[in-house]
């Protein structure tokens, strides 16, 4: 069985999340330019590419559907849903938006989201992606896990139609996590021998500066290439671990971000709407060292006191359920 851990995975994930908390918190340049949106399209982009290829790479590897479930609804869902809670009593809301929150159906309209949840919509398109996926597997086996190329071009089609560059709908965004897991299928000898190679002799500056252009707004048809740009560009560095790219991406402070990485990206929103994220101009900017630091000290211990706890108690469960199985099955 082929490792689950990939250093240079780890390193983009570390990237990622530190590029949406610069489009977030920063002035990337003059508005005009949107060069925070442009970040903030990377930033999602590289992390659905890692979040569609660890979940292939997982369910090519691993005999049980459940365990797959069961393990991601105890990494995602319970940081998320107590977050929600306590946004909710802090700011009170409908009924119908909490259901719509905690149901993970709150990217699609009327978009239910208040200025603290706003970003929870990736959480949608990840666990409607989690759901498809697993259906996937469990009606026709392994075997439709070939089927993801297929549908990853087919969703780029729709938003082709659709004129949409970028989009909070799942079934406008999903071909981003569908490329990433495509890129798992390859790298598992499940598709495209050629594509494999490719990857090995790719160039990494040319296939990221294609990337960075991709994730600008003003890039035009440009967009529509971005899941795959982004999966290649991953996928460059994930089949030559040699280059300096790849050691630089397997560095332990990029690996520590990465653990916290889910973390930082729940938690950072109240933290912008309490006082370390109120004020305007240098005022606002000059507590951004602050905000950073209470952030990560708050992803650090939501991260090793609650996440990984959660966590444990997720792998438990499926060994015990795999164990009720085989027991069954005698």
């Amino acid at each position: 069985m082929k490792s689950d851990r990939f250093n240079v995975l780890d390193g983009w994930r570390g990237i990622s999340i530190l590029l949406v908390l610069a489009a977030h918190f920063l002035p990337l340049g003059p508005k005009p330019w949107h060069l925070n949106v442009g970040t903030g399209l990377l930033g999602m982009s590289l992390f659905f590419t890692l979040s569609g290829f660890l979940v292939t790479h997982f369910l090519i590897n691993h005999h049980e559907t459940m365990d797959f479930l069961i393990r991601r609804f105890f990494r995602i869902v319970p940081l998320a849903w107590l977050y929600m809670a306590l946004m909710f009593l802090v700011y009170p809301v409908p009924k119908e938006i909490w259901a719509a929150h905690f149901f993970f159906y709150a990217n699609y309209p009327p978009k239910p989201l208040i200025p603290v949840t706003d970003h929870l919509w990736s959480l949608c398109v990840e666990i409607h992606f989690y759901i498809g996926i697993a259906t996937l597997a469990m009606l026709f086996k392994r075997r439709g896990l070939q089927l993801i190329p297929v549908l990853c071009v087919a969703f780029t089609l729709l938003r082709v139609a659709y004129g949409m560059h970028y989009s909070v709908i799942t079934h406008f965004r999903v071909d981003e996590i569908l490329a990433g897991a495509s890129l798992a299928l390859i790298h598992n000898g499940k598709i495209g021998g050629g594509l494999r190679i490719s990857l090995r002799g790719a160039h990494f500056p040319g296939l990221f500066l294609l990337l960075l252009i991709s994730c600008h707004p003003d890039s035009g048809f440009m967009n529509y290439f971005r899941p795959y740009l982004a999966a290649a560009t991953v996928g460059s560095t994930l089949f030559n671990p040699e280059t300096r790219t790849a050691e630089f991406l397997g560095s332990r402070t990029l690996l520590y971000i990465a653990t916290i990485s889910y973390a930082l990206y729940v938690l950072h929103p109240f933290l912008a709407a309490t006082w370390l994220g109120s004020g305007t101009g240098w005022e606002k900017y000059a507590k951004r060292p602050l905000l950073f630091a209470v952030l990560f000290v708050s992803a650090h211990i939501s991260t090793f006191y609650y996440e990984q706890r959660c966590i444990a108690l997720g792998k438990r469960l499926s060994v015990k359920l795999r164990l009720i199985r085989a027991y069954e099955l005698k």
